[in-house]
């Protein structure tokens, strides 16, 4: 009787690529504009940080100074006869690009405004990553987006493996007990962690009351734990039940012979245990029927037999043979 305690073995889903998007590069700026004006708007742009700060000491906005520069840059580049055409406007201060402009995203940008929507970083000379319409810089997007491996709670870059309902690095989806890499044979699980064979078994597996190793398949359920069905015999003789029954001491089975050894139940003329009535003499025991003179093997009554060595004996016979 008994229940089966196998587990079926399971397996990680093959390691695939991270669904995540390839890197992109921002488009060329156009080079329709005027060299004249692209090199005098990037020396314009050379010099923001220094209008910041000349903005800061006297009180003016660095916004207010460069948009003065640019109305006065203008009004002087038409007086030469050049028209500074707007380029596009920037996504992200939405005013009038004129000078270099940088398209991604299906959108323009000044080059300085085109940074990662994370860190600030500006992208526009390296790749980038695009999530839902905003750019990223390929940190920030692994940190933000990319899945997370179950064992080191850190960002996979690159193939990742899906197993107990949780994504893994490939090389940390290993054994929770001795550490070593699942095979072919798969893994197995116990409270949401992967184990191999051998250890799965090992800490988890019922273990035969006999033999002390993992009950895996055939067994038995007898005296409060579980047996192998060739571990089950008695524990004195090894001999099995083939009667079906068996007797308990201390937690163990014995045949009914070595069972009455065990209790001293066995009877001193034949042998054989005995299981109904007894007599008990000398510190012996008897089957009613076997408590005997030695000598005219007549029935012995407790209180009218004689001992000899270890034989019974009585009066009569006793007397005859010895006074």
């Amino acid at each position: 009787l008994g229940v089966d305690t196998t587990a079926s073995p399971l397996s990680a889903t093959s390691s695939t690529p991270v669904p995540v998007p390839k890197p992109l590069l921002p488009s060329p700026p156009p080079t329709e504009a005027a060299w004249q004006l692209d090199e005098l708007l990037a020396d314009l742009g050379h010099t923001q940080s220094k209008l910041a700060a000349a903005g800061q000491g006297a009180g003016v906005p660095a916004e207010s100074l460069l948009d003065n520069m640019l109305d006065s840059l203008t009004r002087d580049l038409q007086e030469l006869g050049i028209t500074a055409a707007p380029a596009g406007v920037c996504a992200a201060c939405r005013k009038p690009i004129v000078g270099k402009v940088l398209t991604a995203l299906g959108k323009t940008w000044h080059p300085e405004h085109f940074t990662c929507a994370r860190c600030g970083r500006e992208l526009d000379k390296g790749p980038f990553f695009e999530q839902g319409g905003r750019a990223f810089c390929e940190e920030d997007y692994h940190q933000a987006f990319s899945p997370r491996c179950a064992y080191c709670a850190g960002p996979i870059r690159e193939k990742v493996l899906t197993a107990l309902e949780q994504t893994w690095h490939p090389e940390h989806f290993f054994c929770a007990h001795c550490g070593k890499v699942f095979g072919d044979e798969g893994f197995m699980e116990r409270n949401g962690k992967p184990y191999c064979h051998q250890d799965f078994l090992a800490m988890f597996a019922p273990k035969c009351q006999g033999c002390e190793r993992p009950v895996l398949d055939n067994y038995l359920s007898a005296l409060k734990g579980v047996w192998h069905t060739e571990c089950f015999v008695c524990t004195e003789c090894l001999t099995g039940f083939s009667g079906g029954s068996f007797f308990e001491l201390e937690g163990r089975p014995y045949c009914e012979l070595h069972f009455h050894q065990r209790q001293g139940t066995i009877c001193h003329s034949c042998g054989r245990p005995v299981t109904g009535r007894c007599v008990t003499a000398a510190g012996r025991r008897y089957h009613p029927e076997h408590f005997i003179c030695t000598y005219c093997l007549g029935r012995l009554h407790k209180g009218t037999f004689r001992e000899r060595g270890d034989k019974m004996y009585c009066q009569p016979c006793y007397d005859k043979l010895f006074v």
